[in-house]
């Protein structure tokens, strides 16, 4: 029997990969996707859905399946989120970027925190707004958990009130992917529009013409052999073992000793900790791995190209699965509260990035916006996907600092995620919004604050 479930199982993904193929093709055959730049899984996700049971029903492969794909991202997201800490380092080797553009990070860190945390204030307040509308005790945490979370992240909300057996635990999560689709699409149409103004009006320090975007960035692929980059440095040779296998080891040791701690926890019914959920602990056990690893000086063995690559790959999956399985006639009950969260979540966070990001950030600071408004509405690599638009060979150091700030700020988010979904159940919503828009304040003074103390008082902004 088990057999036949593995067998089912691996059926069931290659039904994935053959929409992922697809989206590929169909992003770099049609025009409308290359404007846009949305993904292939995107793409490829709506595709399997609308030609699968909860729309058209015309493939011919059993509906449990779709049953699998809902329960997906909460599995892959393990794995995701366990990989941040491993390869971390704060230090660059690039001799363009001076102590003075990395001072830069402190006031970014504050700002991305603020926004980020902001946005469950903004979730939050549709309960304010649609008083009779009767949602769910967590409605609009989807709009942080999409926007800055991603499809991937809607898997942690689904763990989460899953394992609180709340019964909508299956609508939040395709509610967050909801979310997460008009953040990915809207930030990067959003993103465009903004480069384009800031190269006319001379805001862009590298992008003179607002059209010259290389056609890679557009089909989705480059061409040019020689233009391709590398995925990462092989730092195992294959007669022991692959590269790619040997990182993935300490994914899934993390992730299979999280899952055994946990366990342990919830067998002796330990006061707090058996609420903590077991992407946390796979995190925080990925920091002990990373740690000894450095410890033992065996930190040439980690690439972080490498590790990357191989969450990203998981990222793909949990996205198209998450699409692929969204509960449509559930979600269309909260469609006008989505679309209402949506749209203020669009205009705050550009409001508040663009002003703060101007104001206190020193050189390149529209490059640096960019980039974090793509992670703030969709993920990492669609924050680099508009960097790549207004500076296409990478001329500008804002990668480094988006790149540390991502990773910093991800780990802060990451470990607060649990306390702003549960907060409106322990507390109401009402001490939520007020909660989460105090903590935002926080955040966007502590920006202001290093701001002023890294760059001087005579620093006026941009």
């Amino acid at each position: 029997m088990s057999n036949l479930i593995l067998t089912d199982f691996l059926k069931s993904l290659g039904l994935l990969g053959a929409f992922l193929i697809l989206g590929v093709f169909i992003r770099a055959k049609f025009k409308i996707f290359q404007k846009t730049f949305i993904p292939a899984s995107i793409i490829g996700g709506f595709l399997l859905l609308i030609l699968g049971p909860q729309c058209l029903n015309i493939l011919p492969v059993p509906s449990e399946w779709f049953k699998t794909y809902s329960l997906l991202p909460g599995i892959l997201i393990i794995p995701v989120v366990a990989s941040i800490p491993l390869g971390l380092s704060l230090n660059s080797n690039s001799n363009k970027i001076d102590n003075n553009y990395l001072k830069n990070l402190f006031p970014l860190f504050g700002i991305i925190l603020g926004v980020s945390v902001f946005q469950f204030a903004i979730g939050y307040s549709a309960h304010l707004i649609f008083p009779n509308k009767n949602l769910y005790s967590t409605f609009g945490a989807e709009l942080s958990i999409g926007f800055v979370g991603g499809h991937g992240t809607a898997g942690i909300l689904s763990n989460i009130l899953s394992d609180l057996n709340l019964p909508y635990w299956e609508i939040a999560q395709g509610v967050a992917t909801t979310t997460a689709t008009f953040g990915i699409v809207g930030g990067i149409l959003i993103g465009i529009i903004l480069i384009n103004w800031a190269a006319r009006n001379g805001y862009t320090q590298i992008l003179k013409k607002p059209a010259d975007i290389p056609e890679s960035i557009r089909i989705g692929f480059e061409k040019d052999i020689l233009k391709q980059n590398s995925i990462g440095r092989e730092t195992t040779i294959s007669s022991s073992i692959d590269t790619v296998a040997f990182h993935s080891a300490l994914i899934f040791t993390a992730c299979g000793l999280a899952y055994l701690l946990l366990s342990f926890i919830k067998k002796f019914k330990i006061p707090v900790l058996s609420s903590i959920t077991v992407w946390a602990y796979a995190m925080i056990i990925m920091f002990i791995i990373w740690g000894i690893i450095n410890k033992l000086k065996l930190s040439h063995l980690i690439d972080a190209k490498v590790k990357s690559k191989i969450s990203s790959s998981f990222t793909e999956y949990a996205i198209i699965s998450a699409i692929a399985s969204l509960p449509i006639k559930a979600i269309s009950n909260y469609i006008i509260p989505i679309l209402v969260i949506v749209f203020l979540g669009y205009f705050f966070t550009t409001l508040i990035l663009f002003y703060f990001c101007k104001r206190f950030l020193k050189e390149y600071w529209f490059e640096q916006m960019i980039s974090v408004l793509g992670m703030s509405t969709g993920v990492f690599l669609t924050g680099v996907l508009l960097l790549r638009i207004c500076d296409p060979e990478l001329e500008s150091p804002a990668l480094t600092n988006y790149s540390i700030s991502y990773t910093v700020t991800g780990i802060i988010y990451y470990a607060l995620l649990n306390i702003f979904i549960l907060m409106p159940l322990n507390y109401g919503i009402f001490f939520s919004i007020l909660m989460t828009s105090f903590i935002s304040f926080i955040f966007l003074l502590f920006s202001i604050i290093s701001s002023r103390l890294l760059f001087g008082k005579t620093f006026k902004g941009n």
